[in-house]
């Protein structure tokens, strides 16, 4: 994506925060402001909702057939299962 120069004035309080948090998080001061607006706009939120109900409409059928609600045991894998040895042994 092109990048443009976007200049803004803000009080010394505001700077020194801003400056403070990026340096908190391991991050430019430009890239911290990039990613406020950007959550702001809804743009990471709005990218994951989207991707979720491709992800659904690609695999409801499979999620349909395995949790079919029929069953406790089907609906939550591993439900009702033992395993003798403990947590740390695996299963045979």
């Amino acid at each position: 994506m092109a990048k443009t120069q976007l200049n803004v004035r803000v009080d010394e309080g505001t700077a020194r925060a801003a400056r403070e948090r990026a340096l908190a998080r391991g991050m430019s001061v430009n890239r911290y402001i990039e990613e406020l607006v950007r959550q702001d706009a809804g743009e990471v939120g709005h990218t994951f909702v989207e991707a979720a109900a491709d992800f659904m409409k690609q695999y409801e059928s499979v999620f349909a057939e395995e949790f079919d609600g029929t069953s406790p045991a089907r609906a939550m894998p591993g439900a009702g299962e033992k395993n003798p040895e403990g947590p740390s042994e695996g299963r045979r």
